[in-house]
């Protein structure tokens, strides 16, 4: 399995953001930032294919503009993994990696250790997490956070402090990143089930999974999950990637 298997790094990207429109093609150090997603995925050499799934032709212009693979999807989608599976569905692949759209330093290694946890087969649903030891993140609803068993499986996620620990008490938290591994029947299923309780509470998807009793397994990361939410973002990108390309030079 492990030779044969084939993986797509699907990347799905919608233009009318709630909160940045036309968030894809903003200019991230001269680039648009759907260019520098769809770069660091490829870097990755793991997969049989980099896809955009889109619902905007600007989007799916600007990807085969700078020879990347695009493929129109539906408008109507409630989510991006509804979009990564009209994508996966009728096409040969064993499973696919989900990667935001708004993340243009997504770690290659992260990638990589997706894709090989993947391969073994073993995993219907991987995904991961990095050690935040910040109580400001710890308490905010934005950040995700995840419980974790002893073999490395989610036990929940929430954008509530869990598991609770009084500031003075406080070791830090597994804070989840927002991407994922499926194996291709994962997606179906997941696709066919309502959407569940838990998931409508919280307002995160991957809990459909959870309380259908199928498992995530959960990697640690030392990426942070740096994205671009807001306008506001783009520059801070741009400074790190400027410092990145400073270490680079003086390696």
């Amino acid at each position: 399995m492990k030779e044969t298997m084939k993986i797509a790094a699907i990347i799905p990207a919608r233009y009318h953001s709630t909160r940045f429109i036309g968030k894809p093609l903003v200019l991230i150090a001269g680039k648009p930032m759907i260019e520098r997603v769809y770069c660091q995925a490829a870097r990755c050499e793991k997969f049989s294919d980099v896809i955009v799934a889109t619902d905007d032709r600007r989007i799916a212009d600007v990807v085969e503009g700078f020879g990347g693979h695009a493929v129109m999807t539906s408008p109507h989608h409630g989510s991006g993994t509804e979009r990564l599976w009209e994508v996966l569905e009728h096409r040969d692949f064993d499973a696919a990696v989900n990667i935001q759209g708004d993340e243009p330093i997504i770690s290659e290694k992260l990638l990589r250790e997706l894709v090989e946890r993947l391969e073994t087969g073993r995993h219907e649903v991987v995904t991961a997490y990095h050690y935040n030891n910040s109580y400001e993140d710890y308490l905010s609803r934005h950040v995700v956070k995840v419980v974790i068993a002893a073999n490395s499986r989610a036990l929940y996620f929430s954008r509530s402090p869990i598991p609770f620990v009084e500031e003075k008490d406080f070791p830090g938290f597994f804070h989840h990143i927002g991407i994922y591994g499926y194996l291709k029947g994962a997606v179906e299923t997941f696709i066919k089930l309502p959407k569940s309780p838990l998931e409508k509470t919280e307002k995160l998807e991957q809990l459909r999974f959870l309380e259908n009793g199928i498992p995530i397994d959960v990697m640690q990361s030392k990426y942070r999950g740096l994205g671009v939410d807001v306008p506001g973002d783009v520059q801070r990108i741009e400074k790190m990637l400027l410092e990145k390309e400073e270490n680079k030079n003086h390696e």
